[in-house]
């Protein structure tokens, strides 16, 4: 490894909150001991600077980098990475996310460095938009890939969406997510965290007095199901906080908590609201390190109407945890069907409810399913893995 040791990488990601893509580049940019390794990410700065700060990682800061489209900004961005890549001169550019994917490579390409490397979490043509819309972005991604010198895709279907595409073949490869072994707090531990823990992000006034005054009742009797998530609508969920309603009215003892942040916090109490569900469903905000009370779900839940190849599933099998997901992107490649999970098709309400209502009343099935996953995790998604085959990536 001493032939790497003044090679220079530079990741780029859009959002420097916490979610699986930066997950993803903190863990990769953390583990490159042999390289210098420097990050550049925009708007809303959160949970990755911080963490990429504490690991001695220099952040570069990109000004109007957001998620939301604007051409003025965008030239700006442009000009931006273009002066970075300029500047830093890294021998690996390593991009991450569909729109800084695109204006990442063409700045690249311009500024003349030597290997691209685009991760392409989850396509953006997936995502419900007009038809012209879907045409445009299917382009642009084309674009992207041809610009990079290697995509990495991380799930078998996200590649046979694009493998037939003019000149893409062979800059492709997939490289399935992978995750370390997590600490978890045990069931009750993690339960009471999600209660008494002073630093949990409580943003209404009311959540301890809904969530119930005696800690012992709720740690002992409450079934929770459970996810953790960015409040985004690509997450689905609105259609999950639905499903729950449909079950809520048997069970009297659910509680469904929900961990993460976003810009749709606002739509979705409203949706509780309007539901009655204000003493059932809770949006408890960001926790730092969310993946160590996992323990605390009965079941987990992903209601996605997106995804690429989500950790937050590994996780939750990490944790023994049954899951319930929907059959999008690379998930049906880790759930296994009525055999480490149950999937169910994205949006239809009728159809999680029912999964939810077949786990709760099952215990057998639902420590069966929980073991499968687990065993399946250990063996296929570890993160030594992932790390080893993008490293091939990046020397070769």
């Amino acid at each position: 490894m001493a032939k790497n040791q003044h090679k220079k990488i530079l990741f780029v990601i859009t959002k420097a909150n916490w979610g699986g893509a930066q997950k993803y580049v903190f863990d990769l940019a953390n583990n490159l001991k042999n390289f210098e390794v420097i990050a550049a990410c925009g708007e809303p700065f959160g949970e990755l600077s911080v963490k990429l700060k504490n690991a001695g990682i220099r952040t570069i800061k990109i000004k109007n980098l957001q998620r939301d489209i604007n051409l003025w900004k965008e030239l700006k961005i442009f000009f931006s990475l273009w002066k970075i890549f300029r500047g830093e001169k890294p021998d690996i550019v390593h991009l991450n996310s569909s729109k800084i994917g695109g204006l990442g490579a063409l700045a690249g390409r311009l500024a003349g460095a030597p290997k691209i490397i685009f991760t392409a979490h989850g396509w953006a043509f997936d995502e419900k938009r007009p038809s012209w819309q879907i045409k445009l972005i299917k382009f642009l991604s084309w674009l992207t890939i041809v610009l990079s010198h290697k995509t990495i895709v991380l799930s078998d279907k996200e590649l046979k969406q694009v493998s037939s595409w003019a000149f893409t073949n062979k800059k492709l490869v997939r490289i399935y997510n992978g995750i370390k072994a997590i600490d978890f707090l045990g069931r009750t531990e993690a339960r009471e965290f999600l209660i008494k823990n002073k630093n949990l992000d409580v943003s209404r006034p009311s959540f301890y007095q809904r969530l119930g005054r005696e800690t012992s009742k709720f740690v002992g009797d409450d079934f929770i199901i459970g996810t953790i998530s960015e409040l985004h609508r690509n997450k689905g969920l609105k259609y999950a906080i639905k499903g729950f309603k449909k079950v809520a009215k048997k069970f009297n003892n659910l509680k469904f908590i929900i961990i993460g942040e976003g810009e749709d916090r606002r739509y979705l109490e409203k949706k509780i609201q309007k539901y009655g569900l204000e003493n059932k469903v809770f949006l408890v905000g960001d926790i730092k390190n969310a993946n160590r009370y996992l323990k605390a779900f009965d079941i987990f839940i992903l209601p996605s109407i997106k995804e690429g190849f989500p950790f937050v599933l590994l996780e939750a099998g990490g944790a023994g945890l049954p899951v319930i997901a929907t059959k999008v992107g690379g998930v049906p490649e880790i759930i296994d069907n009525m055999n480490s999970g149950i999937l169910v098709e994205p949006k239809q309400t009728e159809e999680l409810a029912t999964a939810l209502k077949k786990l709760i009343q099952d215990e057998n099935l639902r420590k069966e399913f929980g073991e499968n996953l687990q065993r399946k995790i250990k063996e296929n998604f570890s993160f030594e893995k992932m790390f080893e085959e993008t490293l091939g990536v990046y020397l070769e």
